[in-house]
């Protein structure tokens, strides 16, 4: 869920870049932080509209390596970085480089989902009425086969038993 809408921030970094009034007073006017604004403001300078639309987030490895050498080439900042080159966040870029640094460019390859993802749910369809009456009668017929078989175990003890008692007399 966005909290900002497009039109809120596009006015919000016209009134600052205008000049009229201040970082603070136009943060306050529009509920922002001021580090917000100038990180919007940034990335309109650099991008213009563009900056505020909706974008594939999955980056590409040549496309990381271009940031990670853009910042260790030229000394820039995470978020200079992160507006230079329309990223969604600096956290982003920060995780780049120290996936970077610490693994190499191996850990920058994006890697498969480990969870497959949720399958559509299937309605489930009622039986037709042929096969449920099938299915009672099949489970009709082996209730009774089960009780038949109880009652042929009970006669087998019960003889049984009466052997053994007639044998000890």
């Amino acid at each position: 869920m966005k909290k900002y809408s497009l039109e809120t921030k596009l006015e919000a970094v016209h009134v600052y870049l205008n000049g009229a009034e201040s970082l603070r007073t136009v943060a306050k006017r529009f509920n922002i932080s001021k580090s917000m604004l100038c990180r919007w403001a940034a990335k309109y300078q650099e991008h213009g509209i563009s900056a505020f639309q909706e974008r594939c987030t999955k980056y590409s490895i040549e496309f990381k390596m271009d940031v990670i050498n853009y910042i260790h080439n030229t000394g820039a900042s995470t978020e200079e970085a992160t507006a230079k080159f329309n990223v969604s966040t600096s956290s982003v870029v920060r995780r780049w480089l120290e996936l970077y640094d610490t693994r190499g460019i191996d850990a920058l390859k994006r890697n498969k989902k480990e969870r497959p993802p949720m399958k559509k749910k299937t309605k489930k369809h009622k039986p037709e009425k042929k096969v449920e009456k099938d299915l009672v009668a099949e489970n009709e017929r082996l209730r009774m086969e089960n009780a038949y078989l109880k009652k042929l175990h009970a006669l087998i003890q019960e003889k049984e038993q009466s052997q053994t008692k007639t044998k000890r007399k």
